[in-house]
């Protein structure tokens, strides 16, 4: 709970400001623009974390889309580390996934449920790599997620860089930019870090568990190396280029890229840097 001195202290941030905001970082109106966002570095929004989303969509309008990574809050990713027979006892229980109900998991920001749940949200159907869309794109865009490589070809990552799409970080990490992982998924190096799991989803109403090949999003794609620390690098050197824009949206450090500009600039990045080409 937040204590009344701290409200005194703290600046109020309204929709007409995040809407002036915006514009001014350069999101225009037909806009199709994956965010990612802390809802804390905004600041005290009126009106709370929709007010965020609501300017947004003001911004972009009718003809705009917004979209989220949203993956699953419950998904039994890989091995769970748990004592002997709890494991097979949370796996024979675990709901399958569920496009329409399953939680978007929060550990990306809140705001990915507040949109999952919005009016007109579609999601794509994969169990770990879903996304959520809003606006006039959102059925095209989340349509279609292949099962293996989730993050690669045909998935809504290559669909937003296709569409001339861009990523908006609103006070998130340099790290945080999930187009990336499309990167990592086209970029030519050899011995890629792949990983195989399983998933239970909905198949004609039946809970029915895949398996799952994709790159290793966890960790990263090169042994000894973490997408963390190399996805941060990536986008400083590309904004050190002069691409991007810089601002502040409400209280909060905030950059637009385009998407298609930073996984090219990203696949000659990783290629330079993994795949031994110049």
């Amino acid at each position: 709970m937040i204590e009344r001195g701290e409200l005194l202290r703290r600046r109020l941030i309204t929709e007409t400001q995040l809407v002036k905001d915006l514009q001014g970082l350069g999101l225009k109106p037909g806009d199709t623009v994956m965010l990612h966002a802390s809802v804390k570095a905004v600041g005290w929004v009126v009106g709370g974390p929709d007010v965020i989303i609501q300017a947004i969509l003001d911004v972009i309008g009718p003809e705009g889309t917004l979209m989220m990574y949203a993956g699953w809050e419950e998904a039994p990713y890989l091995t769970i580390a748990l004592e002997e027979g709890r494991g097979e006892a949370y796996l024979a229980e675990c709901p399958a996934f569920d496009p329409e109900r399953s939680r978007a998991n929060r550990k990306w920001s809140i705001l990915t449920e507040y949109l999952r749940t919005w009016p007109g949200a579609r999601r794509s159907d994969h169990p770990e790599a879903s996304v959520v869309a809003v606006g006039a794109k959102a059925a095209w865009l989340t349509k279609d997620h292949p099962l293996n490589y989730p993050y690669g070809p045909g998935s809504p990552f290559a669909k937003l860089c296709e569409a001339g799409g861009k990523v908006l970080l609103l006070g998130s990490p340099l790290n945080a930019v999930t187009v990336l992982h499309y990167a990592e998924t086209i970029a030519e190096i050899p011995d890629k870090r792949i990983v195989c799991y399983r998933m239970p989803t909905l198949r004609e109403g039946k809970r029915v568990w895949v398996e799952i090949e994709d790159i290793d999003t966890g960790e990263g794609i090169v042994e000894g190396h973490s997408n963390e620390e190399y996805f941060a690098e990536i986008v400083r050197e590309y904004l050190a280029s002069g691409k991007g824009r810089w601002g502040t949206v409400g209280a909060a450090s905030s950059y637009l890229f385009d998407a298609a500009e930073l996984v090219r600039f990203a696949v000659h990045w990783l290629e330079r840097s993994f795949g031994g080409k110049a």
